[in-house]
């Protein structure tokens, strides 16, 4: 009789453990396809970045033999306008 009991416990305790390592191992693999996922995402916005920094540079290079373009980078805040002043540093808070 006391065998049977501690068998039952010990099958209980086994069949609960075995459910929780089910119910942990389907919350991984399910986060680790949504991080898989949000690093593609990661990678095209860097990629994006990338070649939107190529463009901004070549576009300043193109300023250089062509500064018609000039408003436009200005509009868009690639470009200052060379008779405008230069912004003012930031002042240390006092106390």
């Amino acid at each position: 009789m006391k065998n049977n009991i501690v068998a039952a416990t010990l099958l209980g305790m086994l069949l609960v453990s075995t459910f929780v390592t089910a119910v942990f191992t389907y919350r991984y693999v399910s986060i680790d396809r949504k991080l898989r996922g949000l690093q593609v995402t990661v990678d095209q916005i860097n990629n994006n970045r990338n070649i939107m920094q190529a463009l901004a540079n070549d576009t300043l290079e193109y300023s250089k033999k062509n500064p018609s373009i000039d408003p436009i980078l200005q509009s868009i805040g690639l470009k200052r306008s060379t008779n405008a002043p230069a912004p003012a540093p930031a002042k240390p808070a006092t106390k």
